[in-house]
């Protein structure tokens, strides 16, 4: 892939989020008996499809970066996430779409930093596509702060290495701005949305990310 002449900064995010493995006909949790929601909003119906990038010899994925260009939803555009860190959340970079389909420079130059040679031209390409059907759910105190977003994702997935097609279903329950900024409040949080998701009759994911399962992790 080529890059487009666009150096511009990109903004800057904490993800906190778990994730969970749902049957088809799962019903959705009551998220009105975790402690602090007063209200649930939603649904919000997104169409998302996003297509993955790395070098062919994935070193990106094995370091633990995702680079995916992504359509749909109030953050459309490219990302790069970053590995696990404290509390298990990923710093996730994002840029706007731009013109056409090539990542913009200043995404190049991040993924440089962390492996020379995906700045060169052609060295980054497609490793998967994954379309998803998303419920978004935003869960807000009594002052109508977002404590979380919970979504329940649809997923179809290709592995454009292997040309394998995969589909499931999926939660992600995500801290909002008005979630607690004490570590041991947040981990009480999703001890507490665990529970009531697995109660739901959701099972703990059995792969880190959709990208890790769209490929067989």
């Amino acid at each position: 892939m080529t890059t487009t002449p666009d150096s511009s900064q990109p903004v800057r995010s904490l993800e906190i989020e778990i994730t969970f493995d749902v049957d088809a006909d799962t019903s959705l949790p009551e998220w009105t008996a975790l402690e602090g929601v007063a209200a649930v909003e939603g649904p919000e119906l997104r169409d998302l499809d996003a297509r993955y990038v790395d070098l062919a010899s994935m070193t990106l994925g094995r370091a633990g970066y995702a680079v995916r260009r992504r359509t749909g939803g109030p953050d459309e555009g490219w990302h790069i996430k970053g590995p696990k860190g404290a509390e298990g959340g990923r710093i996730e970079q994002h840029w706007p779409l731009g013109d056409g389909d090539a990542p913009p420079l200043g995404l190049v130059h991040a993924i440089s930093a962390v492996e020379p040679r995906a700045g060169a031209t052609g060295a980054l390409v497609p490793i998967a596509r994954i379309r998803n059907a998303r419920h978004a759910y935003l869960l807000r105190d009594a002052a109508g702060g977002a404590i979380a977003e919970f979504v329940d994702d649809h997923v179809i997935a290709e592995d454009l290495l292997r040309g394998v097609e995969t589909r499931w279903r999926e939660w992600e329950f995500e801290l909002g701005s008005a979630a607690p900024t004490d570590l041991d409040d947040r981990v009480e949080l999703l001890s507490a949305a665990t529970d009531i998701a697995l109660a739901a009759g959701a099972r703990r994911a059995r792969s880190d990310s959709k990208l890790a399962r769209a490929l067989g992790a």
